[in-house]
């Protein structure tokens, strides 16, 4: 290893064949206090923190903070901002940074890692990596968040590795392969870390691929346990596969950040489509567990039950969106539950013990062309001739996607990002399917005369109803990634979001009205704001672009 220096201090380090650089803008501060277990049992507890993709194990992205309030939210004013010279086309980040100790840290493209002052945005180290010659990532060289334990900060790598990284410096601590990149394997999901484990998803779903999730040694990186989406010859579920080779290639990629339940010591993982995506007439029957929410034993990976929410989907509806935990009232008791608005554009409430449907209602409006409703089986009751012009359905990328949603459990609202779009399926059988090659099965059209838009939407989980929703400008026909931002809440009755013309919102949480909003310059690409305290001032904090914007209210003198 090279020997620290001050001003812009460059570290190779050579790990197989990636080569990783780290920047200090400074000699870098050692007196780090490592982050225990307590502190992420505690979650949001710690308003100066926000130590996780989902703010605590819950996913719920309810901050406790209450300064900046719907009276004098209209003197939001930004603070600091933090620019990378990095993008993807049309798109940009899609992180949840983290923040320690008055440290941010924020992951991006192509695995990019920066640790900022959070008071003013100053760097204070770079991580960059550098990949193989050969990959094969789907959608985005993007990476949506962190994981910290003690000294160290977690990341899945777009070249399906599993990196830990010194929280002082940025050096790296160890570097485990977890699949081979140039089979179509890749991670871009934020970890949860658990009891010592670091457990992730896989991507790569869109190949012809068998996707998993791992648990691995936070200290060494050894993996702990694996636990296969599609079933093996003989295990349950395999027999919804027509055979053991069809299932190989099945797909079921867990690529966005699960839930955990430290009491049941249980994680919840959406999985994703089958392979390949729109022609299933050589996959007959269910095709678990794909676009299923999975409940695993956090020790040992063992299933404890499923749930599939489209069974032989040919829509490409991941069921990948942010599980989010919490404890509502349900017919005069408290039910320990698991909420999800899935891309099939029905929301649903699950008994998180049993796996038991307990509510589910559309929150889209092409959703009720698809099906009917959802039976006292928990399978849907699908419609005949779905998929016409005038039965049009969901596009590709659903009712809601990868942006996080939140959870007002004293307003019983939750609170997520809705797509309305309007799509006519053409399957076509593929020429050929090769392990970790892309398997082109159909086609999407959008039927003219339909209006397309987003909207932030307010459901009672407890029923399903809209209780209020805002409306975004439409989308016009030309706009591919049309997909708006996450959203965080505050006790104080605010909700947070981006949309892709660039503003930050900020919405009264009873009742959905627009109370601010601020253009960041940049759409908001499923990223969501994340808010914590620090000399006393709240911060919001939002990623537009390839930049990170934190507004805050003025000094009281001001």
């Amino acid at each position: 290893m090279a020997s620290i220096k001050r001003a812009y201090a460059l570290r190779v380090i050579a790990v197989a064949t990636v080569t990783c650089c780290v920047v200090f803008a400074e000699e870098p501060d050692r007196s780090v206090k490592p982050v225990t277990n307590a502190q992420l049992l505690a979650g949001l507890k710690d308003p100066s923190a926000w130590l996780m993709f989902g703010g605590d194990y819950t996913n719920q992205r309810h901050s406790p903070l209450t300064q900046i309030t719907p009276q004098n939210v209209k003197r939001l004013a930004p603070q600091w901002m933090f620019q990378t010279e990095q993008t993807v086309p049309g798109r940009g980040f899609e992180t949840s940074p983290l923040v320690i100790d008055g440290v941010m840290y924020i992951s991006g493209t192509n695995n990019s890692v920066w640790a900022v002052d959070a008071r003013t945005g100053k760097m204070l180290w770079r991580y960059r990596r550098m990949f193989p010659p050969v990959m094969r990532v789907c959608c985005g060289s993007v990476n949506r968040g962190l994981g910290v334990l003690g000294d160290r900060l977690y990341m899945g790598t777009l070249d399906a590795h599993l990196v830990a990284l010194d929280r002082t410096t940025g050096a790296v601590v160890w570097d485990v392969p977890v699949e081979e990149p140039k089979n179509g394997f890749s991670l871009d999901a934020a970890p949860i870390v658990a009891n010592g484990k670091v457990i992730i998803g896989i991507a790569g779903g869109d190949y012809a691929t068998r996707g998993f999730i791992d648990a691995y040694d936070a200290d060494t990186g050894k993996r702990a346990w694996r636990f296969y989406t599609i079933p093996a010859p003989g295990e349950q579920g395999s027999e919804t596969w027509p055979n053991a080779d069809v299932a190989s290639w099945g797909g079921g990629a867990a690529w966005v950040t699960g839930a955990y339940d430290p009491e049941l010591n249980v994680v919840y993982y959406g999985t994703g489509n089958p392979n390949p995506n729109f022609f299933g007439g050589d996959r007959t029957g269910d095709d678990l567990y794909t676009c299923s929410l999975v409940a695993l034993d956090a020790t040992t990976g063992k299933l404890k039950w499923h749930y599939q929410f489209t069974p032989h989907d040919v829509h490409d509806w991941d069921s990948t969106e942010v599980p989010v935990l919490a404890d509502i009232p349900l017919n005069g008791q408290i039910r320990k539950v698991v909420m999800l608005a899935n891309r099939n554009g029905f929301f649903y409430t699950l008994d998180r013990i049993t796996g038991k449907l307990l509510v589910a209602k559309p929150f889209t409006e092409t959703a009720k062309n698809w099906a009917r409703e959802i039976g006292p089986d928990g399978r849907p009751v699908v419609l005949d001739d779905v998929g016409t012009d005038d039965k049009c359905l969901p596009d590709f990328r659903g009712g809601t996607n990868f942006q996080p949603p939140s959870y007002d459990a004293a307003r019983r609202l939750f609170f997520v990002t809705a797509r309305e779009t309007c799509v006519v399926y053409t399957a076509k059988k593929p020429e050929k399917i090769v392990m970790g090659g892309l398997s082109p099965s159909g086609s999407v059209r959008r039927v003219e005369g339909r209006e397309q838009y987003g909207a932030l939407r307010a459901i009672d989980p407890s029923t399903g109803e809209r209780r209020w929703e805002h409306r975004y400008p439409g989308y016009p026909s030309t706009v591919t990634l049309d997909l708006t931002g996450g959203v965080a809440s505050t006790a104080s009755g605010l909700v947070f979001t981006g949309d892709n013309e660039g503003y930050l919102n900020a919405f009264d949480a009873g009742a959905g009205k627009l109370l601010w909003r601020y253009q960041t310059g940049a759409p908001v690409w499923g990223a969501a704001p994340i808010t914590y305290t620090l000399g006393g001032r709240q911060y919001v904090v939002v990623p537009s672009g390839i930049a990170i914007i934190a507004f805050a209210l003025p000094p009281e003198s001001e």
